[in-house]
């Protein structure tokens, strides 16, 4: 079913039923943290009207921008059936490995593939489902591999071919599935195809990637990189200007070429055979960018801070990519080498199973929201399974740079809103950390994790909502240990490239030292990346690690907390098996209990007779407990009190 158009004189209202439209405004009024009601306040006037009130603001020509992207898009999300049968990603749990954070193998301050195969019985023992890999392609690592230089090479400090080999079986044998991140949006300045493009830019390899002519003080357009300056590089050996969407190093590939998108098929074919069970397509909906690649609009650029963002966020070609990848890549024509053991609801073991005929397409999409998300990944549209919402990180008003605490009353409201609008046919990604980004435990704790006590409570009501929710759990290593940040005192502490490059920026733009510096301990992605805590005095190697964390809060490493029946990890676990033993805290049916009230988190999970009762106090304060009608038995947690403690969890069965 098509659309009708958009037009200036249609009203706000027509626009926000339009899924680019709906998606523009959530997004506008997170970003700005305006109030909501808003929306409806204005529902019934005409565009124009709205665009002659704002022009003044925003500058001439954004609403032409905003409609044009919402009438290239024709197509609503379906409204079907569920997959028959359930797939199995939409019961797992899925676990985010960064390797060169893990485990160190051979005592060189690096993660590599032997240290994963040496906790694999950790990761059973936690009861996950799946890995996934952040990148081990070789790579100059100006990234930390997200600039790929060979995609079927294995980074030297990571290990060797016939080691991934080996940790695929290994998986397989305990019944978990492995995924890695693949990177194709760009690669390496160091790639081959890169530099056979510099070396002869009008032949075929020039083709492959964004190469302009021009003087070399203008750049091609005024886009400009997510990890700060241009988003265009000069070469000069070939005299031409590269893009660049983020480090210097990671140089955009152009998937308008069919010859790009035939060498990223080719490449998932071949992991595939090898037995690996799908990928993370990290920024996969930047893919397709605008013809002619415009400049960007000046406020937009301002609002999001990052000028030309709406020209390739959802470009017009990206549907046919991911159909076509999913087809030509995704789709197996041989058999792979091992298939995970088929694993039963008590935790024991099978026989192999059968192959997945399509791996598992997991997308990265900055900028996305519900409706588009939706789009892109809903079952039967033949693109994505699964993709990353990242509008669930911060509160409106706020990015992950800002100081301050995160509010989980807005937790509610987006899982409440992306209830109401699925269908059966969609499945969301359910996730609170990730590789680049700072732990949400200490963003809802704002310090007060400081108390062993509060960062056990905080770790255990997140994990009861994320492994609860409807959609698939993705937890990122360290979450079932109550991994928190890290208090770096300097930027010479940090590794990451994005925010060494913004810290630069802001001290360069006049910021104080002090300032710059809270933004950075604010944002970095260094919280995350920190390795693991195995044991009280680390654990992780026995040289100095790549990047040095700082908790050393006794009682959260994993020995500890392995050994500790109240533990997070204790609690991570319980979760876990309780979603394999009822399948009604998976696949059954979401129903929100009190929802007009702010800090009580509860719903009811409905499958056949299986019932259950998920509450969390997300306060700092005790609380009435509503009512709620049945017999109500605690299966996790408890006593079910009258008052519910701060930041308390409860699991229950309700007969």
């Amino acid at each position: 079913m098509s659309y009708k158009l958009v037009t200036k004189r249609s009203t706000i209202n027509d626009l926000y039923r339009n899924p680019v439209g709906r998606d523009i405004i959530d997004k506008l009024f997170l970003q700005t943290g305006y109030p909501r009601r808003l929306i409806y306040l204005f529902a019934g006037l005409p565009i124009w009207v709205v665009e002659k009130v704002t022009e003044p603001v925003t500058g001439p020509g954004m609403v032409d921008m905003i409609l044009n992207l919402v009438n290239s898009e024709t197509e609503r999300p379906l409204k079907g059936r569920a997959p028959d049968p359930t797939p199995w990603w939409r019961e797992a749990v899925i676990y985010q490995v960064y390797p060169r954070s893990f485990a160190d193998s051979n005592g060189d301050g690096v993660g590599d593939i032997r240290g994963i195969i040496g906790k694999l019985d950790y990761l059973q023992h936690l009861g996950v489902d799946c890995l996934w890999l952040s990148p081990i392609f070789d790579s100059p690592n100006e990234d930390m591999g997200y600039d790929v230089r060979d995609y079927r090479a294995v980074m030297e400090e990571m290990g060797t071919l016939d080691d991934v080999d080996e940790l695929i079986a290994e998986c397989h044998a305990r019944g978990m599935r492995i995924i890695l991140d693949l990177v194709v949006n760009h690669t390496s300045a160091q790639h081959e195809w890169f530099q056979k493009a510099i070396a002869d830019p009008d032949g075929k390899y020039g083709g492959y990637y964004f190469l302009r002519k021009g003087s070399p003080d203008t750049p091609p357009n005024n886009w400009r990189s997510f990890f700060s300056g241009p988003a265009w590089r000069w070469i000069p050996e070939a005299e031409r200007w590269a893009l660049r969407l983020f480090a210097e190093g990671q140089v955009d590939l152009n998937w308008d070429n069919e010859d790009v998108r035939a060498e990223v098929a080719d490449i998932v074919t071949w992991w595939m055979k090898r037995g690996i069970d799908g990928f993370r397509l990290d920024v996969i909906n930047y893919i397709s960018k605008a013809p002619g690649l415009p400049d960007g609009h000046p406020f937009i650029g301002d609002l999001l801070e990052f000028v030309g963002v709406e020209h390739y966020f959802y470009g017009p070609r990206l549907h046919e990519f991911l159909r076509g990848l999913r087809r030509e890549g995704f789709t197996r024509r041989e058999a792979p080498a091992s298939t995970p053991r088929r694993r039963l609801p008590d935790g024991t073991l099978g026989d192999p199973l059968p192959p997945d005929m399509i791996g598992l397409m997991v997308g990265e999409t900055p900028g996305i929201g519900m409706e588009l998300g939706r789009l892109l990944s809903g079952y039967g549209r033949g693109e994505m399974d699964l993709i990353f919402n990242f509008d669930v990180l911060d509160n409106p008003g706020t990015t992950r740079w800002h100081t301050y605490d995160y509010k989980l009353w807005y937790l509610k409201r987006f899982y409440r809103a992306y209830d109401r609008h699925l269908s059966p046919n969609d499945w969301i990604a359910v996730f609170l950390d990730n590789h680049d980004n700072p732990r949400m435990l200490s963003k809802f704790g704002g310090g007060r994790e400081s108390d062993p006590a509060v960062r056990t409570a905080i770790g255990k009501m997140l994990a009861t909502i994320q492994l609860t929710m409807r959609g698939t759990p993705f937890l990122f290593q360290g979450q079932e240990l109550a991994a928190t940040n890290h208090a770096f005192e300097d930027v010479e502490q940090l590794r990451d490239v994005e925010s060494i490059n913004r810290h630069a920026d802001l001290l360069t733009a006049g910021i104080s030292p002090s300032d710059a510096w809270r933004e950075i301990l604010a944002g970095t992605r260094d919280h995350a990346r920190v390795p693991l805590r195995w044991d009280p005095d680390g654990g992780f190697s026995e040289a100095p690690a790549w990047l040095a964390g700082t908790d050393t809060t006794p009682g959260f490493s994993a020995a500890e907390q392995m050994e500790d029946p109240d533990s997070v990890f204790a609690w991570h676990r319980a979760l876990i098996a309780l979603r394999r033993k009822f399948r009604a805290l998976t696949l059954g049916d979401l129903r929100w209990v009190h929802r007009q009230k702010k800090y009580y988190f509860g719903y009811q999970r409905t499958l056949g007779r299986q019932r259950f009762l998920i509450e969390c106090n997300t306060s700092d304060r005790p609380r009435k407990r509503p009512h709620v009608r049945g017999t109500i038995v605690p299966v996790l947690g408890g006593p079910r009190g009258p008052v519910m403690e701060p930041w308390e969890a409860i699991v229950s069965r309700i007969y």
